[in-house]
């Protein structure tokens, strides 16, 4: 895992404090503003990051590494961003089941999106022209394949009936407070 996606997942831990105390204390349109909020907030934190990727190649020869290498390196990352965008949807969905005990639709999900992963790795790695480029956007379809079965269940499922709610510009305020926790929780997980 890398160090963006390690920074996401410690963001999105900062969840589990929200959305466990709010899932405690039965105030579940809390649950779903504090998730959309995540959401938001993972998502606008994604953009410089996808930004600083799309120049990696570059920066990475520029302070001193292998011109071929870090071009290359820099190919793959660009493929990756798709999926850096999924990931920052995904955490805040699975801090939003853990925080009711859904784990099993976490657990099919995850089954369901290997067994896709695999022969779509193989498909783009050795069947089309796209090499090593193909694993990243192998990645980036997985994470997005898991991301969407997730919304599916969250929306669809009866289990998540008196907890899932609408999004509302409510998710757009208090950032400052998700911050105020999910920032030390990024920097304890680096």
């Amino acid at each position: 895992m890398n160090f963006e996606l390690v920074k996401q997942v410690g963001m999105a831990s900062g969840l589990e404090t929200l959305c466990g105390q709010a899932y405690g204390a039965k105030q579940y349109d809390k649950l779903g503003v504090q998730t959309y909020r995540a959401i938001v907030t993972l998502t606008v934190v994604t953009i410089p990051i996808s930004l600083l990727w799309v120049f990696i190649g570059k920066l990475l020869t520029l302070i001193g590494q292998d011109p071929v290498i870090s071009h290359e390196a820099g190919r793959y990352i660009v493929w990756l961003i798709p999926g850096l965008f999924a990931y920052a949807v995904c955490q805040p969905l699975t801090k939003f089941l853990q925080s009711q005990s859904l784990i099993f639709p976490m657990l099919w999900s995850s089954i369901a999106t290997l067994l896709l992963h695999i022969p779509l790795s193989w498909l783009l790695v050795f069947k089309t022209s796209m090499g090593f480029t193909g694993a990243a956007l192998a990645i980036s379809i997985s994470y997005w394949l898991n991301t969407f079965m997730l919304a599916a269940y969250i929306r669809f499922s009866c289990s998540c009936k008196v907890t899932r709610s609408p999004p509302t510009i409510e998710a757009f305020r208090g950032v400052g407070l998700f911050l105020r926790i999910a920032l030390p929780s990024a920097l304890m997980l680096w």
